[in-house]
């Protein structure tokens, strides 16, 4: 079959996609702002189910079937080179002939894997429709990608995995938080949620540890050894895993360096400093920087390292099983990340705070973790991790986030009041 032939196939048969089960997240993708869309972020986290979304709403709008095209890069009949790129648009001209391309919504669907998407899609833009929409598993492709290629004509879109009001609504377990029996079900369906975490696919199924260690070879494999031509791949993961397992510390280049040296891998430094940056553009984890006012001090300091979703951590590794604390931590921090996007800090001096939370350069939230503060000496820590923060950054009040305690506010030293909040309310917005 001649390929034009073959990608009319594929775009007469996108065009009868079911999309009678789609769901709402709460990331919308805007489809009348005339800039290019872009929707990134680790594989599986529902970007296509988002532009599927986008796709429904337009035809609930009453848009014509046939002025959506819908391309899957994914699709093994697609040559990774750029020459099915252009015949893209000619086999749609040919189908429908009446039809204009500035009234024509194109979807395309993890792109990256296309040689010289870039120079395409600007193309497209320019000549053909400003109704462009595009996802992809490379951060890459928000960061450096769209921005130099694309040249101020996008508009991006930072996608996880379900959030906790997203996980109780895909499941079905929503509940009025304020009755008893409401309360007991949303904590009970947080306590499964910062196990097993926030991908869709895994509302449905009894086996999510085997389907988490699915995902994470094939953004193992696809997104970063294949992507990077990485040739030392059990120090890769070596490396990986001990991210995991640091979740919520600092994670010492100079240490892991240390181990691999000592276990007998030939490895540079400058290695493991790429290894940390490919698991950042593969949306695999995040580095959270301490606070300092010098922009050079800031990049210098140790950092946090954060999971991408806490589903990892429970199957990667068995050092979790019980560590509620962490588990809570990486779901408060996935949840800030989505708010506040990069404008996230810790705190340290004598004391330490989980999180700084800032906009447009000021600081605005302080916020500390503990899943349990039944205890003195942890309740103290918390609060005197609070206060000195409070304190250097000219605040006065400050939150910690537990699992299921909730108690009045306290006044602390400085004058600051400590809130203590659930996290089942934190998270969705009762208390924020």
């Amino acid at each position: 079959m001649k390929r034009k032939e073959l990608i009319k196939e594929i775009i007469i048969g996108n065009q009868q996609l079911d999309l009678s089960l789609v769901r709402h997240r709460d990331s919308q993708v805007k489809t009348e702002n005339g800039r290019i869309v872009s929707v990134t972020g680790i594989r599986r986290c529902g970007k296509t189910h988002l532009l599927m979304l986008a796709m429904k709403n337009l035809l609930d709008r009453k848009t014509e079937r046939n002025r959506l095209v819908y391309i899957n890069f994914e699709d093994e009949r697609f040559s990774p080179e750029a020459e099915d790129l252009g015949l893209i648009v000619q086999a749609y001209a040919e189908l429908f002939p009446d039809n204009r391309f500035a009234d024509t919504y194109f979807f395309f669907d993890e792109i990256q894997n296309i040689a010289g998407w870039e120079k395409f899609v600007r193309r497209l833009y320019d000549t053909v429709s400003k109704r462009i929409f595009i996802t992809g598993s490379n951060s890459t492709m928000l960061s450096s990608d769209i921005a130099s290629s694309l040249r101020g004509r996008g508009q991006s879109i930072e996608l996880f995995p379900l959030s906790f009001s997203e996980y109780l609504r895909f499941s079905g377990t929503e509940q009025d938080a304020y009755s008893a029996k409401g309360k007991a079900i949303v904590i009970n369906a947080l306590r499964k949620y910062i196990t097993w975490g926030g991908f869709p696919e895994l509302l449905d199924t009894d086996n999510p540890q085997s389907i988490l260690q699915d995902y994470f070879y094939v953004m193992l494999y696809k997104d970063i050894i294949e992507r990077y031509n990485i040739t030392n791949t059990s120090a890769l993961k070596y490396y990986l895993n001990r991210l995991v397992i640091n979740t919520g510390r600092p994670a010492s280049v100079h240490k892991i360096y240390n181990e691999l040296k000592s276990a007998g891998f030939r490895i540079s430094k400058d290695s493991i400093y790429r290894f940390a940056d490919h698991a950042e553009e593969a949306w695999f984890s995040f580095r959270l920087s301490r606070f300092d006012y010098s922009f050079i001090n800031r990049e210098q300091s140790e950092k946090k390292v954060y999971i991408i979703d806490n589903g990892f951590l429970n199957s990667l590794t068995w050092n979790f099983s019980g560590n509620w604390g962490t588990l809570l931590e990486n779901a408060v921090f996935l949840q800030l990340r989505r708010k506040h996007g990069k404008e996230l800090f810790f705190y340290k001096a004598d004391n330490e705070c989980d999180f700084v939370i800032f906009d447009r350069d000021k600081p605005v939230d302080i916020i500390q973790v503990a899943y349990d503060i039944g205890d003195r000496k942890t309740l103290e820590r918390e609060l005197s991790g609070l206060a000195d923060a409070a304190g250097y950054f000219g605040l006065k009040r400050g939150k910690i986030i537990t699992f299921d305690t909730e108690r009045e506010p306290l006044v602390i030293p400085r004058g600051v009041t400590a809130e203590i909040v659930p996290a089942f309310k934190w998270f969705t917005g009762i208390s924020d």
